[in-house]
């Protein structure tokens, strides 16, 4: 009798056959007879299944000794991100990967001090971590740091022109040295023989080849694209939802190891794969792996369609193909969530609009229509009331984003994906003018958390009938456990199945 081992691989190797994008990045096929590991969407030749060996992550594969495929290209695929209410030691592995597919985790400390720290943030022993790691994955965190680090240089090196030494150091490798010698050992080949593949794009304004970036089937872009028209800031975003083109052009800013990097990226979507293809100004390029991983957070790329719906299409069986929409900066949808509150979105599109105008900065871009940023938190911080007053914007809320502003721009609290989520909600509500409500809708769209609920929304109430009778909130949290650990998702299939689908932000 055949071992569910077996039967799951059988499954594995027909959606590898069929070439399913529903399964990219969910497994990895290490291939015995040529030593390649490939994703499943992979278009070369399908291996026979005696020659097939299969892995959740690609750290896996390549500690068993397969190399990257050049023409699939592994480091293209989304991520895995499962999650459980249960099981205690799974929910500490994702967390712990979670943290490590940050590319600000990648320059930390080597070695058993980067373990340390990264036990330490979790609350266990490195010896634990280490554990859970080898019983879980096969592969210890150095081992999947090492695989996420590779696989993002061998990104850099193919789509972009960098020079080895910031492709290095961008990956979060301290010298081109150690660079090296990991490139070599890991593939067999030193980072410019890759490069002289041909495949590496000139940097030409950030008008070479894009980046592109893969996603799992179903996926609604018109859906995002409108949730992200209906708030977008004039100067600042540009959203196109056409026939012949659908992309999100915006103007960003970000600060790495202490400096701070501006420019502009334009996210398009391919009509005939499920692929994003990113274009970003050449001053980005230093850090394009956490530009990368914003687009992806943003755009909600990573999420796996298939267990999102087995919790959810029952009582949501139109929103199969729905994303939550993220945020590339969570300084600038914080701001504009409190200035969201209890208003309709048109109207916080102007607050928001008004704000940027008085304390944006101007950036040239290629397009006309882009031309600032969004304020950033030390302006804002030392914004005066009356100023914030002119604009429209109400003594509470003139409170709340200048508290706001002074907490994130002295780093108590950081608003990004890696954040814990528990300890930053609870130090948003205590910041005068932030109740639960916003700060759940923060947590939902810039920390990525997939089970945040704001139970006090308004049309989250109408959506699920709960609008008479005992409170509504309280209706809709004991409504909500049910979706779990998906509400997220699922708040944003309820404010769909609203005749007016966009909620006020």
């Amino acid at each position: 009798m055949p071992s569910s081992t077996d039967t799951a691989d059988d499954a594995r190797y027909l959606a590898l056959k069929a070439r399913d994008a529903r399964f990219d990045g969910r497994f990895f096929t290490g291939v015995t007879s040529t030593g390649i590991y490939c994703r499943p969407v992979c278009a070369v030749r399908t291996p026979r299944r005696e020659n097939c060996r299969f892995f959740a992550l690609a750290a896996q594969a390549e500690s068993a000794g397969f190399r990257p495929c050049l023409r699939c290209r592994p480091e293209l695929a989304p991520q895995a991100l499962a999650w459980s209410v249960q099981d205690a030691s799974g929910i500490l592995v994702r967390q712990a990967l979670r943290l490590l597919d940050a590319p600000e985790a990648w320059s930390e400390p080597e070695g058993g001090a980067l373990v340390a720290q990264l036990a330490a943030r979790l609350g266990v022993s490195d010896r634990h971590l280490r554990r859970i790691f080898d019983a879980a994955l096969g592969v210890s965190p150095l081992q999947y740091l090492q695989t996420r680090r590779l696989l993002a240089a061998k990104q850099l090196l193919t789509d972009t022109g960098l020079p080895i030494t910031q492709v290095a150091l961008a990956s979060g490798f301290a010298s081109v040295r150690r660079f090296n010698a990991a490139f070599t050992a890991h593939y067999g080949l030193n980072p410019t023989q890759l490069r002289r593949t041909g495949t590496a794009a000139p940097d030409s304004g950030g008008s070479g080849r894009p980046v592109r970036l893969g996603y799992r089937p179903p996926y609604d872009v018109s859906a995002l694209l409108a949730f992200f028209a209906a708030r977008q800031i004039h100067a600042v975003e540009s959203v196109l939802d056409r026939p012949d083109e659908q992309a999100l052009r915006r103007t960003v800013r970000l600060a790495v190891g202490g400096q701070v990097h501006q420019g502009w990226l334009c996210a398009r979507f391919d009509p005939e794969r499920p692929l994003v293809a990113l274009t970003t100004s050449d001053s980005l390029h230093p850090v394009l792996p956490q530009v990368i991983a914003r687009v992806r957070a943003m755009l909600d790329l990573d999420a796996d369609p298939e267990p999102i719906a087995a919790v959810l299409h029952t009582p949501f069986p139109e929103g199969d193909g729905l994303r939550v929409p993220g945020a590339f900066d969570g300084f600038e949808l914080a701001v504009r969530a409190v200035l969201g509150q209890q208003i309709t979105v048109a109207a916080a599109r102007t607050l928001a609009q008004r704000l940027m105008e008085r304390f944006g900065e101007p950036i040239a871009t290629p397009w006309p229509e882009l031309s600032r940023l969004f304020p950033t938190p030390a302006v804002l911080a030392a914004a005066e009331g009356d100023a914030l007053g002119q604009l429209g914007i109400v003594r509470q809320r003139q409170a709340a984003i200048v508290a706001l502003a002074r907490a994130v721009d002295s780093g108590r609290i950081a608003l990004h994906a890696s954040a814990d989520v528990d300890a930053t909600t609870a130090a948003l509500c205590q910041l005068p003018g932030i109740g639960d409500w916003t700060a759940q809708y923060i947590a939902m769209r810039a920390l990525r958390w997939p089970d945040a609920f704001p139970s006090g929304d308004v049309a989250l109430h109408k959506a699920l009938g709960v609008r008479g009778g005992r409170p509504p909130a309280r209706a809709a949290l004991e409504a909500s456990q049910a979706w779990r650990p998906w509400r997220s998702y699922a708040v944003i299939r309820a404010w769909a199945s609203m005749a007016q689908k966009l909620p006020k932000q």
